[in-house]
């Protein structure tokens, strides 16, 4: 049997990104591994696609950066939510609680 895909939902990545900084300013690295390890290994974050997310979310205003030390003292780009990337974050996981209610009830449906 296949082992079922451990990429992120398409359209997810922003909402995943915003929620993990809506936590505490981190690193891309760091961002990449707060994912899959609260989804406990289900969702991997392919980096091409976490910094091209992270550019376009910087260029919208929804999260800013600025260059810091890391804890292992190398120099690291960090992330963190913005006032208008909170706002995002709160209506997209209220859109998201709406449609995975719905696709419940469709899976529980029976007859």
């Amino acid at each position: 049997m296949d082992e079922p895909g451990t990429d992120v939902i398409q359209g997810t990545l922003d909402m995943l990104i915003l929620k993990t900084l809506s936590l505490e300013p981190m690193h891309g690295f760091g961002v990449a591994q707060r994912i899959e390890q609260v989804s406990r290994g289900v969702f991997k974050v392919n980096p091409g696609s976490l910094l091209t997310a992270f550019q376009r979310l910087e260029r919208v205003g929804e999260i800013e950066a600025e260059w810091r030390r890391s804890p292992n003292a190398r120099r690291a780009k960090y992330y963190s939510l913005t006032r208008l990337g909170r706002k995002r974050l709160d209506a997209e996981t209220a859109d998201w609680t709406r449609r995975v209610s719905a696709i419940t009830r469709l899976l529980r449906t029976e007859g």
